[in-house]
């Protein structure tokens, strides 16, 4: 081999490398975790890793939990996401009629520590587009050290519920329409929820939340569950530890304590349904500590980011408290928050 076909060789395999190395480094900026603004100023999650040089992506859209998504690829400086999408047809009272699953494509592209993603609805055919928007993202930065709770300085105690009526609290609803209606009430001390479902109609009612909003705090209450109850207390407006009638059964992150679909309790501490329980809340620099009915059941873990149903992605703004209310009835009393500093 002559040293002109030497050099080719040599410059085509520089060119190789040199081109391998730029996708992977394109590839590389996705790693991460990302809030997402979605369509109609909901909120949503995307989180990327790298493992054994395939990437593992899982997306939170609006509601539920995290979902892995395993169909990605890059194009360039494009990755793409494609999943199928159970989408429900309602009629016009709201009732669920029927479902089907439609093709989801999302395309994102990052410069920096913002991300600007599409997201295309296909018909079931794979034919006819159903919608195609636009929204955004932003890196989440890295979690710090678990936080030394002990050396955290406490405010002065605010007791958000008065026990005669709902001052201080509003209806939330993330669909920003103002067509929900409430189910709360206070009755002898105690927050009462009763959405009531008249038989062959849907009527969509509210979350209840505070109007004042916080960073840091312990918050303590005690609530009371009916069979079937489904209910949530959501720190600052994002994270919401669940409330169900969960007695006896296995320990998972949908269950009564979790932080819903992210931090599943490492003790059972439930207590039957009917039985007043207490929540012992601290949530500090994006680790939350739940205490269950007098047990530590999540001890200072790190929050990975929102959980479905949040108010926004942000997780460095203060907001509220909010009461989950739209699934189930749910009794809440003796609510009172303790600001914290660290």
């Amino acid at each position: 081999m002559n040293r002109k076909t030497v050099f080719s060789v040599v410059f085509v395999i520089v060119l190789l490398l040199a081109a391998s190395m730029s996708a992977a480094q394109s590839r590389d900026r996705f790693i991460g975790r990302w809030a997402l603004t979605i369509p109609n100023g909901l909120a949503g999650w995307l989180g990327i890793e790298e493992k054994g040089g395939e990437f593992e992506v899982a997306l939170l859209w609006s509601g539920g939990s995290p979902k892995p998504v395993k169909d990605v690829s890059f194009d360039g400086e494009t990755m793409t996401l494609t999943r199928m999408k159970k989408i429900k047809r309602k009629d016009a009272d709201g009732n669920v009629i029927g479902t089907y699953f439609a093709k989801e494509i999302i395309s994102a592209t990052v410069s920096g520590d913002r991300m600007k993603l599409t997201r295309t609805l296909f018909q079931n055919d794979g034919k006819g587009v159903i919608i195609s928007e636009r929204f955004t993202g932003k890196r989440i930065p890295a979690l710090g050290a678990k936080p030394d709770l002990s050396k955290a300085k406490r405010g002065k105690t605010i007791r958000l519920l008065n026990g005669k009526n709902l001052d201080g609290w509003k209806l939330t609803d993330r669909s920003k329409s103002n067509n929900k209606k409430s189910g709360w009430s206070v009755e002898n001390g105690t927050l009462i929820n009763n959405p009531v479902q008249p038989e062959g109609k849907h009527i969509s009612y509210g979350n209840l939340r505070t109007v004042a909003e916080f960073k840091d705090f312990n918050i303590k209450l005690e609530l009371n569950t009916s069979k079937g109850s489904n209910s949530g207390v959501y720190l600052r407006g994002i994270y919401e530890v669940q409330v169900s009638e969960s007695y006896g059964q296995m320990l998972n992150s949908r269950n009564m304590g979790a932080v819903y679909g992210r931090i599943a309790p490492t003790v059972d501490a439930v207590k039957p349904a009917g039985q007043w329980q207490t929540l012992d809340i601290t949530l500090l620099e994006r680790h939350v500590t739940v205490i269950l009915n007098g047990k530590t059941i999540i001890d200072n873990q790190p929050l990975l980011g929102c959980t479905g149903g949040a108010l926004w992605s942000d997780e460095f703004r203060e907001g509220p408290i909010f009461l989950q209310g739209d699934h189930t009835s749910i009794k809440y009393r003796n609510i009172v928050l303790t600001p914290l500093t660290k």
